[in-house]
């Protein structure tokens, strides 16, 4: 990305509406991108992702789950006619660079993909390559509060 930062701020107070606030992110994400997906355990950021997929009709938003075991899911959909990879990581049970080098991120993003790496502030040097943050904070209940940060 170029030097300037944008910046997106959104309040969702249900599910569909963080879901709803991952379609209108999507539309900001071009490839190729690599973000962090920045939030505490059940913030909501798989149902993000949901909405992300469900943009580029990637996959339904019942389709799209968390990676916690499998570490990688990747969804293929398209953006403004071209094809996207969706790849949504979570390395919370990544313990070590040894460990994060053996998942091949290193080989992530490629031209046609945007890559959301939940746990990947764990990690200094994957976030200084990142191409900025999704931040989702739950400040009460429902509520959630959406920050995107591009660089």
């Amino acid at each position: 990305m170029n030097e300037s930062t944008q910046t997106l701020h959104l309040t969702t107070h249900s599910t569909e509406e963080t879901i709803a606030a991952g379609r209108k992110i999507a539309q900001l994400l071009r490839p190729p991108m690599l973000l962090l997906l920045r939030g505490d355990l059940g913030a909501g950021k798989t149902t993000l992702v949901k909405g992300i997929a469900e943009a580029w009709g990637a996959a339904d938003a019942d389709e799209v789950t968390s990676p916690t075991f499998t570490l990688l899911h990747e969804y293929m959909g398209s953006r403004d006619g071209q094809p996207v990879l969706l790849c949504h990581l979570d390395l919370y049970r990544v313990e070590d660079e040894r460990q994060l080098a053996a998942i091949g991120l290193d080989d992530l993003p490629t031209q046609d993909a945007v890559v959301l790496v939940e746990w990947g502030e764990k990690f200094p040097a994957l976030a200084a390559r990142s191409d900025g943050e999704i931040a989702i904070t739950s400040p009460s209940g429902e509520a959630r509060e959406i920050r995107l940060r591009l660089r």
